[in-house]
């Protein structure tokens, strides 16, 4: 069941823009706004996902970097 309020979820890459997730419904966007395009909630503020240091991680293995 959808809420009324939601936060943005920020994800963070290497390689590409940040992406904002709802908290609520899932969907993104590419920054954040007043509310969720997709379910309408009102977002109040926005939490960090540091998803970028798994990527590092993944290039450090590719590259054979220790």
């Amino acid at each position: 069941m959808w809420q009324n309020h939601a936060t943005w979820i920020r994800h963070t890459h290497l390689f590409s823009a940040d992406e904002y997730e709802c908290s609520n419904c899932g969907s993104t966007t590419d920054k954040p706004k007043p509310t969720c395009p997709h379910c309408g909630a009102a977002m109040g503020g926005e939490k960090y996902d540091p998803s970028w240091v798994d990527e590092a991680a993944m290039l450090d293995i590719i590259l054979g970097d220790k």
